[in-house]
């Protein structure tokens, strides 16, 4: 059986329709040829000739010594090669592939021969999937490192097994609630949910029912928070939420819930004001649990500052975070 000769023209169509740039070699005069494919994914004039060294002034700084070095092993390496280096086209990189084979195999009067081939689309989606694993990685982490903290704690201080099942759920399901909020959002508004629709869901179970219905307010500037950071303001925002409902504002029939935020160049300030419940006296005679809570996510997870103000007309929280801090 024979092989098929192709036409010149078909051979020429099946190059164009796979965006396949051709080039020639000469290894005793280190010029190039290349098609017109060629000098268009380079970005250069057309010219009979180039020299590697001229082409590899567009090769990106941090792959040009790699490029250079691989290039010229080819004449070494038996079998097919394939180097995958980035091209300067002003303030536009495209992934260039360079494929042909090695060991002078194929060499015709001096000459070897290859590919170009743009591979820049699919680099993008390499790197997309390897940061989607990072980031994925990383989520997983603050998650358990999260968790971990409340089982332990839990275990420390609930009395029996039925108390200890019943706390840990209900914070690690406020977890969920934040974790389930995770969305991308534009650079410029962090990578999780908006600040507003985080606290509003968290506080919804709340509000949905009949007698706390429309008592609670949230008013915060449209900003983004990541998704560290979600998971320990929920954490937050559970715990005052829980003890206001034991004993503050959203334990009687006519308290009020207000947040409300203030921001800075470099800060954020998120304001929890209750009024209209049963009058405080002070603040109580020693910590539990909540409050361990509290500021375990504020410092080791935020590293922000918190401040309680036990007004005798309601409790006033205050949380200050950096806006770096919030948005990771």
């Amino acid at each position: 059986m024979t092989s098929r000769v192709w036409p010149l023209e078909h051979l020429r169509f099946a190059v164009d329709a796979a965006d396949v740039a051709l080039w020639c070699w000469d290894i005793d005069t280190d010029a190039l040829t290349m098609d017109d494919n060629g000098f268009r994914l380079w970005g250069l004039p057309f010219s009979e000739t180039v020299c590697f060294e001229d082409l590899s002034m567009h090769i990106h700084p941090a792959d040009r010594e790699r490029v250079r070095a691989a290039f010229k092993a080819t004449r070494s390496v038996t079998g097919h090669y394939e180097t995958d280096f980035r091209v300067m086209l002003g303030d536009e990189i495209r992934w260039v592939s360079s494929r042909g084979k090695g060991a002078d195999e194929g060499l015709q009067n001096r000459s070897k021969f290859g590919v170009f081939i743009d591979v820049t689309q699919r680099k993008q989606i390499e790197e997309a999937s390897e940061l989607l694993a990072g980031e994925m990685s990383h989520r997983v982490l603050n998650l358990l490192a999260i968790a971990t903290a409340l089982t332990t704690i839990t275990g420390q201080t609930a009395e029996t097994v039925e108390d200890m099942t019943r706390q840990l759920v209900q914070r690690l399901t406020a977890l969920g609630r934040a974790h389930s909020l995770v969305r991308p959002l534009p650079a410029s508004q962090g990578t999780a949910a908006l600040l507003g629709d985080l606290i509003s869901v968290l506080l919804s179970p709340y509000d949905d029912e009949g007698a706390f219905a429309g008592r609670i307010k949230v008013s915060v500037p449209r900003m983004g928070v990541g998704a560290a950071s979600a998971n320990a303001l929920a954490m937050v925002i559970h715990e005052l939420a829980t003890n206001s409902l034991k004993h503050g504002a959203l334990s009687s029939s006519t308290g009020m819930l207000d947040i409300t935020s203030l921001s800075t160049d470099d800060d954020v300030i998120i304001i929890w004001a209750e009024t209209g419940g049963p009058r405080i006296a002070g603040p109580p005679l020693r910590n539990g649990f909540g409050s361990r809570v509290l500021l375990r996510s504020v410092e080791q997870f935020l590293h922000g500052k918190f401040d309680l103000d036990w007004q005798a007309a309601g409790v006033v929280a205050t949380l200050r975070v950096s806006r770096k801090q919030l948005a990771e």
